[in-house]
């Protein structure tokens, strides 16, 4: 039987003073994509896997960027551009208001910086365009052109820079550094963590929708499966599933096996970079951990399972085929549903829940 408890998180939400607490205004979230006239609330499929029932939160169609982090990037330079403009002409900003031009005028004077392995340089692109900034992404060599002209059509400048992410990551620090552009990161570091922090903010706004979704249908999932890069998806939507939802599953945190870096920081007690080959699961390749979702993850009693490139092939594949077109990004946390199914045949009402965190993009 499921058991339902008292929701809290209580010690996340009482170390307000630590920077490397996460205690979001999820709510502010909300009210702010709701005032969005692109935003609708992501669909949650009824699926069926070798017999078994699987809830599918399907991200492929998230406000015409077609992935969850539609929901990260332009909400924390919305937040961004609203605090500075309170800062400096003492007012407080409504929806309303950032669309007119003299707060598009001010925001024209900033230029945001961040390296991508996939969807959060479009989320800074589009966040950036959408505000009247700019944006400035740095790509690593591995990335495909098609990505960088993708990111160009949102009129974003794309510099190329490093074998991998952690290199562009560094590259994009330094140029912040260089030219007091705005870094935009959606991974955190000691003394880097309060822009990444309204980043996941926004990813609240999927648990969000989750709760009042599952409450509607009177049916709570028992598994819950999280794709983890940098850990940002994963951090959120365990923060709120810890805090606010009134039936608690188990949660499973899914990492490539040639990035682990949040279990191997798990293992060891701290946050932790891995080594490992490039992985075709390239949105979640991530070696580096984000040091404020491995802390928030560390206190949300989660579990960690890896995948292979040839699951997580597999993995998307099968999930297309089932109607939702997605990657082996997008499709790790199905993958590695479909990785156990067997284990949890004797499971009294097992009902697992995945996240399709992007389209083929």
């Amino acid at each position: 039987m499921l058991m339902v408890i008292e929701p809290c998180l209580n010690e996340i939400d009482i170390m307000t003073s630590n920077p490397m607490t996460f205690a979001p205004d999820f709510g502010r979230a909300m009210t702010h994509f709701e005032a969005q006239p692109t935003y609708t609330v992501s669909p949650l499929h009824h699926m069926a896997l070798q017999g078994q029932e699987v809830l599918v939160k399907d991200e492929t169609q998230r406000m015409g960027l077609g992935a969850f982090k539609a929901l990260g990037g332009p909400y924390a330079i919305a937040r961004y551009i609203s605090d500075q403009w309170q800062a400096n002409k003492g007012e407080k900003l409504n929806a309303a208001r950032l669309q007119d031009g003299d707060v598009k005028a001010f925001a024209a004077e900033m230029t945001f910086v961040c390296a991508s392995a996939g969807n959060h340089g479009l989320g800074v692109a589009s966040g950036a365009r959408d505000r009247g900034a700019k944006a400035r992404i740095f790509l690593a060599h591995t990335v495909p052109k098609s990505f960088g002209a993708r990111l160009e059509s949102y009129g974003a400048e794309v510099v190329w820079a490093g074998d991998n992410y952690s290199q562009s990551v560094a590259a994009a620090v330094q140029d912040a550094a260089d030219t007091g552009a705005t870094l935009l990161a959606d991974g955190t570091w000691q003394g880097y963590t309060e822009l990444p922090k309204l980043v996941m903010e926004g990813y609240c706004v999927i648990a969000e929708e989750l709760r009042t979704q599952l409450a509607k249908a009177g049916n709570w999932p028992s598994h819950v499966f999280l794709q983890a890069g940098v850990g940002g998806l994963a951090c959120a939507m365990a923060y709120m599933i810890r805090h606010n939802w009134p039936v608690q599953p188990e949660i499973i945190v899914v990492e490539p096996d040639a990035a682990e870096c949040l279990q191997a920081s798990h293992r060891a007690g701290e946050p932790t970079n891995v080594t490992g080959p490039d992985s075709n699961m390239g949105r979640l390749d991530c070696k580096e951990p984000s040091m404020v979702a491995w802390h928030t993850l560390e206190k949300c009693h989660v579990s960690y399972q890896l995948l292979s490139d040839a699951e997580a092939e597999a993995g998307a594949n099968m999930m297309t085929h089932l109607g939702v077109a997605t990657t082996p990004s997008g499709a790790a946390g199905f993958t590695a549903l479909h990785k156990r199914l067997a284990e949890f045949a004797d499971v009294p009402e097992f009902l697992p829940l995945v996240i399709i965190s992007e389209g083929q993009v």
